[in-house]
């Protein structure tokens, strides 16, 4: 019997967020990038954009604002569709995506970014 497979939803990354969708925000993400559900990103200075989490740069994007709740393509276009969990909420930390390369200290700092914005990461199912 072949066997299925299931792509990541929101109740894969999402555990627990505030009542009236007061954990979420709408949000662009900016041109250039595929993201996919449970990146943790970060916001561009200038533009108010979502950009993957890059911790050497100096755009903002070094600093985690979120976890993208949906898979945004934008890669040749700025997509505004983006469902950004950007506060008071629970996520797991397996369903989480880093970019390649992220060491475990720059990892850490992260996700200590994303509770100080209220967003815990917690293991668990």
């Amino acid at each position: 019997m072949p066997t299925l497979t299931q792509a990541p939803n929101l109740g894969d990354l999402l555990k627990y967020e505030a009542p009236n969708l007061y954990s979420r925000e709408q949000a662009t993400v900016a041109a250039g990038q595929n993201l996919p559900l449970g990146a943790v990103v970060g916001r561009m200075t200038a533009t108010g954009k979502l950009a993957a989490l890059d911790p050497s740069a100096t755009d903002g994007t070094e600093v985690a604002a979120g976890v993208l709740g949906n898979a945004v393509d934008a890669t040749l276009i700025d997509r505004e569709d983006a469902i950004l969990i950007a506060r008071h909420a629970i996520v797991a930390r397996q369903a989480l995506v880093w970019p390649a390369g992220l060491t475990a200290a720059q990892r850490a700092a992260a996700i200590a970014q994303l509770e100080a914005r209220g967003i815990l990461v917690r293991d668990g199912a």
